[in-house]
């Protein structure tokens, strides 16, 4: 079949660039429509290179479980814009990633750098920590309580909960928490207007011209996360510390210390990937429940549904919404001849609602079982932080839910506006707690 008959009509190509369409919900009816018309097709948008769309459940786990043929490090994992990928391999002696970070890698080093931390992260070691954890998360309940019934779930306890945790793992003080996290929104966040510090008029350091996602590494914010990060590594090498700086500060890979970028890169990630996705799992859970009385009622009268829970505020929200790949050579998926180079989109949100696998894939059902869902990525990429991350899930909601007596939402909540990485951004509740 012809590149020309695969295309996808244009209305739906443009929003899967668009960030306001992950904010307002129209991506979620592309989706829909592609799933049912044309779930692999080739969108082709002014000003990007043109890429596959890959939107059901089961080519995403194809391509992901193929990880020498489907690569993150040949072009950018993330939607970039023509303007901005040649600025940035221009900045980057033709590299086009301005960070080295997990994401940007393949084999051989992918697996290297992955085992530098991987440790800190499995279940085994996170048990030693969940008293730790629950102390937080108790906090966290406290201090919702200490609205009196009325806050901004997001911005009083979404965000900072999993921030303080990652924070006390990776070694930074939690006076140093504020910048941390608002670093991250202007990261995760430059398309959006009240989140990004390019979108704000504050950077200029890739132009307007590259279009919002384009701007979404600005240097600015690079360079802000490099010199706090620079400081700490420092001190890391210096004195090391029971921390997980302290193991990036002192890697070694290949008999040689890690360089600066991939360091600092690595402080990057775990800084920002580390704690954002779980609040916005949290948050979006918590707007579904406010929703919904019926599946808060299932919770309180069965709390063993909290493990349910957590993998259902997962799929839901979904916040890591796309990845793109670079095929390796000439291959066939579902049904598609692709080249050597073409780009690929992986829609994690769209195959986390697909039909043949979640039935009834736009209710939220805290009981859904399997849940099969796609938001940690699958195959050699799968999400390092999965397992802490539903560790702080469950302890969140077991301390929350026995006591929370009622919920209902007291404004308009708004998602953030971001094709990589997106959730909620406000979430006015009115509550009453035992």
């Amino acid at each position: 079949m012809a590149h020309e008959d695969l295309r996808i009509p244009d209305e739906y190509a443009q929003t899967l660039v668009d960030p306001v369409a992950y904010a307002d919900g129209r991506v979620f009816r592309t989706y829909d429509w592609l799933r049912a018309n044309q779930p692999l097709g080739r969108a082709e948008v002014a000003g990007v290179d043109p890429f596959w769309v890959v939107t059901r459940h089961a080519d995403i786990l194809e391509i992901s479980r193929q990880n020498d043929l489907f690569l993150n490090g040949d072009k950018s994992p993330t939607l970039v814009s023509q303007e901005a990928d040649a600025r940035i391999r221009e900045m980057m002696g033709g590299s086009p990633h301005l960070l080295r970070t997990l994401i940007h890698m393949d084999a051989p080093d992918h697996p290297k750098y992955r085992a530098l931390t991987q440790a800190w992260f499995m279940p085994q070691n996170l048990r030693s920590l969940e008293g730790r954890i629950r102390e937080i998360a108790r906090a966290s309940v406290e201090k919702m309580a200490a609205t009196g019934g009325r806050c901004d779930f997001v911005r009083e306890v979404a965000l900072h909960y999993p921030l303080h945790v990652v924070m006390e793992i990776l070694g930074v003080p939690e006076a140093d928490e504020p910048r941390m996290l608002t670093l991250t929104q202007e990261l995760f966040g430059a398309a959006d207007p009240e989140l990004g510090r390019a979108a704000r008029g504050e950077d200029e350091s890739i132009p307007a011209a590259a279009g919002a996602e384009g701007r979404r590494m600005d240097l600015g914010v690079i360079t802000d996360f490099f010199n706090y990060f620079n400081a700490l590594s420092a001190d890391r090498r210096a004195t090391p510390r029971q921390d997980l700086a302290s193991v990036i500060a002192n890697a070694q890979i290949d008999g040689r210390p890690i360089s600066e970028l991939e360091a600092m890169s690595y402080y990057i990630i775990v800084a920002t990937a580390g704690h954002d996705t779980t609040s916005s799992s949290t948050a979006g859970a918590f707007w579904a429940l406010a929703e919904r009385p019926g599946e808060l009622a299932k919770l309180k009268a069965d709390p063993s549904l909290i493990s349910g829970l957590v993998d259902e505020s997962i799929r839901w929200t979904t916040p890591v919404k796309t990845f793109m790949r670079t095929v390796a050579a000439d291959t066939e998926i579902g049904g598609r001849a692709m080249s050597k180079g073409d780009w690929l989109m992986l829609c994690y949100a769209s195959g986390n609602r697909d039909e043949s696998v979640f039935p009834d894939p736009h209710e939220f059902r805290v009981d859904r079982s399997p849940n099969k869902h796609l938001a940690f990525g699958y195959g050699a990429h799968l999400c390092l932080g999965q397992h802490l991350a539903k560790m702080e899930m469950r302890i969140l909601w077991e301390e929350l839910i026995p006591r929370l007596k009622s919920l209902e939402l007291d404004g308009t909540p708004a998602m953030s506006q971001a094709v990589f990485v997106n959730g909620p951004k406000t979430l006015p509740v009115r509550f009453e707690l035992a």
